[in-house]
């Protein structure tokens, strides 16, 4: 501590006003970094303790633009985990595409009133078409690399989701849907897959963007999953040849609706005695017994069930432990929710390519938090078994 002392009072003797305000500031990160680093490792820079949790792995070099002019910054970084100054804001990727979206329709004249004041809060005044092209050029490189990466193994399961956002076309202002894939590969590790636009969920759309990704490299599909559209399941027949199963969330809520304000709790109860079930045909014949119970009654209901049986059931006949991720497209619903978050505030699209930059930023962000996470999605000697090549089966218990 005496040597920092002296440092500091060299440089209020040696500097310039504004010299020494911006070593100030560095002096005050430094020290604030180094607190909250040796709270993290649970010991101070070359300390023996035991109670030490973590270890320091050197430094990382960052620019801080401040007021004071740019301050450099040498960022710790631990062995286990990772560390990130609390002072400072990081600008994720995601935030950038927002900020790029937000300007881009600001400059193309068909930004909201609410769009408007959000971009002055942001201090973003008198943008130019150039700033925004830079700004964009960064991002799009970066998607478009990810968005377009070769996919490589098997990957048993796929999960399929649309959102529908609005943008301008013609001049027109039209809700545009954006499809969503993601899948678990054989490693038991998610994955972002891909994603595209369209105008509506044709079996065309769907078909068209299937094929993509298998040109890309999808292979190895057991079971895709997603709500109960005719179009996306004649496209998974025709492309991937997997089995289809349809969400049992959207189904309960398409059966609740012919079971009435009174019966609905009954029927609930009824049907989820047919999920709880130990294997596929076990549940299989407990669906015909309710469906058989309820047919006097509600008719409807009863022929609804007979015919979505296969569908909805169709997660049964995989492995115990995966069928709990596997019954409906909660999985993605999650990541549904956050792209509607930062979709709702742009409004309104300029263009297709802003839709893909925001959304596809979001998915990268997405991709990376699941990569850097240690537990698998599906762990390696369940998902081992789903695999079409030999080479990553595990052997049997018996060898």
């Amino acid at each position: 501590m005496t040597d920092e002392m002296m440092n500091l009072r060299t440089l209020v003797e040696k500097s310039s006003d504004a010299e020494l305000l911006r070593e100030m500031v560095g002096f005050a990160a430094h020290r604030l970094m180094e607190l909250e680093v040796e709270g993290l490792v649970g010991a101070g820079h070359g300390e023996r303790s035991p109670e030490r949790i973590n270890q320091r792995n050197g430094y990382r070099d960052r620019d801080w633009e401040t007021r004071a002019g740019t301050v450099e910054l040498r960022i710790p970084k631990l062995r286990k985990g990772s560390y990130f100054p609390a002072f400072l804001e990081p600008r994720r990727m995601a935030e950038k595409a927002l900020t790029a979206v937000i300007q881009e329709a600001y400059v193309h004249g068909v930004s909201t009133r609410s769009v408007d004041e959000l971009v002055k809060a942001m201090g973003m005044t008198g943008i130019s078409k150039s700033q925004v092209s830079r700004l964009c050029g960064e991002l799009d490189g970066k998607i478009a690399t990810f968005l377009e990466r070769p996919l490589e193994g098997d990957w048993p399961y796929v999960w399929l989701d649309a959102t529908y956002v609005k943008a301008r076309r013609d001049g027109r202002i039209v809700s545009v849907a954006v499809i969503i894939a993601v899948g678990v590969n054989g490693d038991g590790r998610r994955e972002v897959l891909g994603i595209t636009i369209g105008a509506s969920e044709a079996e065309t759309f769907w078909t068209a963007f299937l094929r993509k990704l298998a040109r890309r490299g999808l292979r190895g599909v057991k079971l895709v999953i997603s709500d109960a559209h005719e179009g996306v399941k004649a496209a998974v027949a025709k492309v991937l040849s997997a089995s289809w199963q349809r969400c049992r969330i959207h189904f309960m809520r398409n059966v609740l609706a012919h079971a009435g304000k009174q019966g609905r709790r009954v029927v609930s109860a009824f049907i989820g005695t047919a999920f709880a079930q130990d294997d596929a045909e076990a549940a299989r014949t407990q669906w015909r017994q309710v469906a058989d119970q309820l047919r006097p009654r509600v008719k409807k209901l009863a022929e609804f069930m007979d015919e979505a049986e296969p569908d909805v059931l169709a997660y049964m006949s995989f492995p115990a432990a995966h069928r709990p991720k596997l019954h409906s497209t909660n999985p993605i619903e999650r990541l549904n929710g956050e792209i509607k978050r930062r979709t709702d505030v742009v409004g309104i699209f300029p263009n297709d390519e802003a839709i893909i930059r925001l959304v596809g930023a979001i998915l990268l962000e997405q991709n990376d938090e699941w990569a850097v996470q240690r537990g698998r999605y599906m762990t390696l000697e369940t998902i081992a078994p789903m695999s079409d090549d030999p080479l990553v089966k595990l052997p049997a218990a018996a060898a």
